[in-house]
């Protein structure tokens, strides 16, 4: 069969061959170590280090022990993506959690996930990336005082409008996006942590005097500060949705994970002192933006220069979550987990487009109706929900089928670290603060089995269904992925 060269692809260094003949995505080995490396980190540093210090420090109490927690955070992505590396050698497919869950547990918990994840979990990461660019966007328009809601919800939904478009117009356009994005808030860091170092020099340490005072040890309180700051490190598995691109998974995969993320763990520790070095926990916490705070405090007149870069940081990443986030929805679709419209492409652009319109119609209701702490809380338990299972499928597969091929292993008591962390972590916000909404979320997660039997088990798809199919072809102007491009 002859093949075909195309852009269908969410990666930045992806391009896909599609052969006429099987119909099967055969994806390009580009991603080296250094794409790797940048992937990981340019999705961590979103919105998290600039919105949830505060936040931090609010569930914990004070400066030495909310510094515990991020370091606790930071070694927790690194076990859970040491993990993850293992299963991404072990199982060399694009499509993350999604594509683990299937393979371990079969059909029916990987659709909960895939049901879940492109539903909730995905347009609730983009929400709360897009309402903290928002949040930073208009700080500077009011001075003094904090930001009105209308304000910042208006701003985030065209935050997420133009995502939309450049996204869905061209591959291309949207990784240059990213890659200019990296390098603005790698360089909004250094400033930051620069300006600290320098505030500690000249003796600027009263934040870290009796650090350990008024610390809460409260279990919920500790899992509520532990969500804050994991959504700063949100992103440390997205090597794995790109596995087929990977050059020498084996190699590649834990490689860029030792690098990229004890790097971003140290970036955050730095920061987070420079904080301190500047404001005194009670100013860091009435503070709405940490970050322009910081600036108004050090750099004076050029604080501007504070809320541009970290708006451009959040831009870049949400760039990013929105990137990725048509990996899952892609991955289910070419095993018949979603609608088939959603493995599509426009026949021009060559974009996934309704993946990506699909994600943004969600994204945007989740703006309308929520606010940026409590989509953190509800997205970081269903997160940490599946990455339990998932690595409760690694335990499985490394005591059950110690004789599959895998070229990195990990240490036993890493995963299991993780799944007590993810188990404490779901479990903790239940016992500690019951909350409705987390009843909703669990009777949402479930009420997947409604659709599975009958569409994807007995497969019954009524007339209308595929009529419907057919007119947002032709509206979208959107095909098949598989077969001709033309």
């Amino acid at each position: 069969p002859t093949m075909r060269k195309r852009k269908t692809t969410d990666s930045p260094h992806s391009s896909t061959d599609l052969s006429k003949g099987k119909g099967k995505l055969r994806l390009k080995q580009e991603v080296g170590l250094i794409s790797g490396v940048s992937l990981i980190a340019g999705t961590m540093i979103g919105s998290g280090i600039f919105m949830s210090p505060e936040w931090v420090l609010h569930h914990m109490g004070s400066p030495a022990s909310s510094l515990l927690i991020w370091a606790a955070c930071g070694l927790l992505a690194m076990f859970g993506a040491l993990s993850y590396a293992e299963l991404g050698t072990i199982i060399k497919e694009s499509g993350g959690e999604y594509i683990y869950i299937l393979r371990i547990f079969g059909s029916f918990p990987a659709f909960l996930f895939a049901y879940t994840s492109v539903i909730l979990v995905r347009p609730a990461g983009l929400a709360a990336v897009c309402l903290s660019f928002a949040e930073y966007a208009v700080a500077p328009f009011y001075p003094g005082c904090s930001s009105p809601q209308v304000v910042i919800k208006c701003t985030a939904t065209a935050c997420i409008l133009l995502l939309t478009i450049i996204n869905c117009l061209n591959v291309r356009l949207a990784t240059s996006v990213m890659n200019v994005f990296t390098a603005a808030k790698l360089l909004a860091l250094l400033v930051i942590v620069v300006g600290g170092l320098v505030l500690l020099a000249k003796g600027q340490t009263q934040s870290f005097q009796n650090a350990f005072q008024n610390t809460t040890a409260g279990i919920g309180a500790v899992g509520v500060a532990f969500y804050q700051g994991l959504w700063s490190y949100d992103g440390w598995n997205n090597l794995n949705y790109v596995t087929e691109e990977l050059k020498k998974p084996e190699v590649t995969l834990p490689r860029a994970v030792m690098i990229a993320i004890p790097l971003v763990t140290c970036l955050y520790l730095l920061v987070n002192m420079s904080y301190l070095a500047a404001m005194t926990p009670s100013e860091l916490l009435s503070s709405g933006a940490v970050a322009v705070t910081w600036g108004d405090k050090v750099l004076g007149s050029w604080a501007w220069l504070i809320s541009l870069s970290v708006a451009l940081s959040t831009f870049g990443s949400s760039n990013g979550t929105f990137f990725s986030g048509g990996r899952v929805c892609y991955v289910a679709a070419r095993e018949g987990h979603m609608p088939d419209i959603l493995s599509m492409a426009h026949v021009r652009c060559l974009t996934p487009s309704p993946a990506l319109l699909f994600t943004s119609v969600m994204s945007l209701i989740m703006i309308i109706s929520g606010s940026f702490t409590s989509i953190v809380n509800f997205f970081s338990f269903i997160a940490w929900l599946f990455y339990g299972v998932t690595i409760s499928g690694l335990l499985y597969l490394k005591i059950k089928k110690p004789e599959l091929p895998r070229s990195y292993k990990v240490p036993i008591i890493i995963p299991i670290i993780v799944l007590m962390a993810a188990v404490y972590l779901v479990l903790a916000p239940i016992i500690d603060q019951p909350q409705i909404e987390i009843l909703y979320i669990i009777l949402f997660i479930f009420s997947g089995v409604i659709l599975y039997f009958p569409l994807v088990r007995f497969k019954c798809h009524p007339r209308f269904l595929q009529k419907v199919t057919l007119h947002l072809q032709l509206f979208l102007e959107v095909a098949p992925t598989t077969g001709d491009a033309n």
